[in-house]
C-alpha cells in the first residue's frame, strides 16, 4: 500500500500539486485520471522518489520515503517496477536480454538463475521462446508486454504503469489491461496505472483518483464513475473519443442495478 498525504509540488511560480491525499491500495489497480497538465505525471514522480515534494508525506507500508535513508530508498526503488509510456526497450538488446538487465544491475543471482527468471516472466506474458528476437523484429503489443515482464522481473512489489495502451489499437488494449489486472491480483501488487484510456478505467479501475488543475478532484471505482454527479468529472469523460461507449457503459449498469434491486 502507498499513502500520500498533502502533497504539494511547484515548478517556480507554477503550482502543479494542491495538496493532493490518497491511498493507493494493495492488489488493486490504481488509476490516475485527469486531462493533460493536471499533475498526473509529477504525482507518480513524487511517488517513485524522482521529485521530492515541497510538501507532505509519502508512505510504503507504513514506512515515510521522505525521511528513508539513501540505502533504504536504494532498498525500496528495487521493489518497484516500472512500465514506461514507450516501452524504453534497448534496441541493440535481445528480448531476454532487455528482460534480464534489472537482474544483471540489481541482483548477484548465477546466470542460468537469471535466465530462468526471465523465461518464466516471459512466458507468463505469453511470449514463449521470444528470447533471441530484437524490438525491431516485435508488434506494439509484443513491446509492451516485453516491458511488462521487465518490470515485474524482479517480483515488485509496487508497479506503475505511464500510459500502459498508448498507440496500441483497442483489441491490444484489451489484451494489456487484463494482463496488468491479471499481475495485479496474482501478486498482490500495489498497481498504480496513468491512463486517459476511459475503457481502461471501465475494465481494470479498482481505485480511480481524478486530477484537475493540480487537485483531487474525485475519487471513487469504475462501478462509481459513471454515476458521478462532478461535472468537471462527467465533462472529462463525456467529451472523450468514448462517449458512446460510455453512455452504453452506464445504461447497462443501470439495468443490472434494476435487476439487482428485483
Amino acid at each position: 500500500m502507498i499513502e500520500i498525504k498533502n502533497i504539494k509540488k511547484s515548478f517556480g511560480d507554477r503550482v502543479i500539486l494542491e495538496d493532493i491525499s490518497a491511498i493507493m491500495e494493495a492488489g488493486k489497480c490504481n488509476l490516475i485520471i485527469g486531462s493533460s497538465g493536471s499533475g498526473k505525471t509529477v504525482l507518480t514522480k513524487c511517488m517513485v522518489g524522482l521529485f521530492e515534494p515541497d510538501h507532505g508525506e509519502i508512505y510504503y507500508n507504513g514506512e515515510n520515503v521522505l525521511h528513508m535513508k539513501k540505502e533504504k530508498r536504494k532498498e525500496l526503488r528495487q521493489q518497484i517496477g516500472m512500465l514506461f509510456q514507450g516501452s524504453a526497450l534497448f534496441d541493440s538488446m535481445t528480448v531476454e536480454q532487455n528482460i534480464r538487465f534489472p537482474l544483471d544491475m540489481f541482483t548477484n543471482l548465477p546466470f542460468n538463475e537469471r535466465t530462468k527468471r526471465v523465461n518464466e516472466v516471459l512466458e507468463r506474458v505469453n511470449l514463449k521462446d521470444t528470447n533471441k528476437k530484437f524490438p525491431a523484429e516485435l508488434s506494439g503489443g509484443m513491446k509492451k508486454r516485453v516491458g511488462i515482464a521487465r518490470a515485474i522481473v524482479l517480483n515488485p512489489k509496487y508497479l506503475f504503469c505511464d500510459e500502459p495502451n498508448s498507440g496500441l489499437d483497442p483489441q491490444t488494449s484489451l489484451l494489456i489491461d487484463k494482463l496488468i489486472k491479471d499481475i495485479t491480483y496474482e501478486f498482490n501488487t500495489t498497481t498504480i496505472v496513468v491512463t486517459h484510456d476511459m475503457n481502461s478505467v471501465m475494465e481494470i479501475g479498482d481505485n480511480i483518483i481524478y486530477l484537475h488543475n493540480g487537485r483531487k478532484q474525485w475519487e471513487g471505482n469504475n462501478k462509481e464513475i459513471i454515476f458521478s454527479k462532478d461535472q468537471l468529472l462527467n465533462n472529462f469523460i463525456f467529451a472523450s473519443e468514448f462517449l458512446q461507449d460510455a453512455k452504453e457503459l452506464r445504461m447497462m449498469h443501470a439495468n443490472d442495478a434494476k435487476k439487482i434491486a428485483k
